[in-house]
């Protein structure tokens, strides 16, 4: 007969579902994670921080593998010519990914630790109870000690509680699309270095990110009001044209997809844990995507949950309300302040104001070399320090 008792149950098996459910059958414990859909599936967000490394590291996974390495991060402003560079050149390394590749191969590490995995299976209800947590899919019944929840922004438990509380002053929507380069001198020597470049737009900006095999991935993400005149595709195809940079790329290049659009994603779960369950990845919240912490913030929190987590099953008290509180302030900490360099480059023209001057200030570049490579629980980074005590709409 199937087993359907496990010490964990873990809904969503994206890169947050799969880093807390290899960590925790590494730690030795019986773990079910649930997939709606099925891997390979397509994902946005192909950037990487090189503080991911170190949880990579953890789960056993090469990312150097099949990736094309990331030399850091360019912000430009064509109509000012403007330009700056913050490289990662610190302990860890980082990578351009396609997510639909690596997210398997971090998928199928799972089931290599002895996850057990279920895909095609949509969950309906979860009750977490007292005593156990009871989860109800489309076609099973399963039990547990605990419930991880892992789905994104589906944000199954933040739905439940109605505590999805959404972030405004940020992006509006992200329009997207990937292509195929011709051979030229932008192209090649964009992929001789693999940075990510940002382009300011007069109606937002632009993400250009190389991945292997000649491919590229190009974001518009609109944050001033438009006319409406120009929907989708039109809106993105003219802000493209207007790149010089952009128009240069794609000379002949040829179109791996249409235009896609992924809207209202910036917002905070006010309830990330609770009796018996807790929330990781974007279902703790998620924020605008222009310095890439999706990922980065998927895989931090599930580490963070997996550890603290096994200690309460080891001592029995998983069922805690409280399990997590010890570790709140230190995911606070991080996702604060990358909320709050977001919104200083929405609200404050900090590319303009600081990002483009910083070569005269070095030790800033360093701290904010350090914020945008994910090192943000440092103590002694006075920049990070100048944000969290400084003026905030997050009070």
């Amino acid at each position: 007969m199937e087993k359907n008792n496990y010490d964990v149950i873990i809904a969503g098996a994206g890169p947050a579902g799969t880093t807390a459910a290899t960590l925790l059958a590494q730690y030795g414990h019986s773990v079910l994670l649930i997939e709606r859909d099925q891997h390979p599936r397509f994902h946005i967000g192909e950037s990487m921080l090189p503080m991911s490394e170190s949880v990579m590291q953890r789960l056993g996974i090469d990312w150097d593998k099949g990736n094309l390495k990331k030399g850091g991060a360019e912000f430009i402003d064509e109509v000012s010519g403007r330009r700056t560079y913050f490289p990662f050149e610190g302990k860890y390394h980082t990578f351009q990914v396609e997510r639909s590749v690596f997210d398997k191969r971090l998928f199928d590490n799972a089931i290599e630790h002895g996850v057990i995995v279920k895909q095609q299976e949509r969950v309906m209800s979860v009750i977490c109870a007292e005593s156990n947590v009871q989860l109800d899919t489309d076609k099973a019944h399963y039990q547990g000690r605990y419930l991880i929840d892992a789905t994104g922004r589906d944000a199954l438990m933040g739905k439940k509680l109605r505590s999805i509380d959404k972030i405004k002053n940020l992006g509006k929507f992200a329009l997207y699309k990937h292509y195929k380069l011709a051979e030229n001198e932008a192209a090649n020597d964009l992929f001789a270095h693999g940075n990510i470049k940002i382009l300011l737009s007069d109606i937002g900006w632009i993400w250009c990110i190389p991945l292997t095999e000649g491919r590229l991935s190009v974001g518009l993400v609109v944050q001033k009001n438009t006319s409406g005149e120009l929907k989708q595709a039109a809106l993105f195809e003219q802000a493209i044209q207007a790149s010089p940079y952009m128009s240069e790329l794609l000379i002949a290049a040829q179109t791996l997809s249409e235009v896609q659009i992924e809207a209202d994603f910036s917002y905070r779960n006010t309830q990330r844990y609770g009796r018996r369950f807790a929330c990781c990845g974007d279902a703790a919240g998620f924020l605008d995507p222009v310095f890439s912490s999706g990922f980065f913030f998927a895989v931090k929190t599930a580490e963070f949950i997996a550890d603290q987590l096994h200690k309460g099953l080891v001592s029995g008290t998983e069922g805690a309300e409280e399990l997590h509180q010890q570790g709140d302030a230190f995911y606070q900490k991080g996702f604060k302040t990358m909320h709050l360099l977001i919104e200083r480059f929405y609200c404050s023209n900090i590319v303009e104001n600081l990002f483009f001057e910083s070569d005269r200030q070095l030790d800033i570049k360093r701290e904010i070399v350090a914020l945008l490579a994910g090192d943000l629980w440092q103590e002694n980074n006075s920049f990070q320090q100048g944000l969290l005590c400084g003026r905030n709409k997050m009070a």
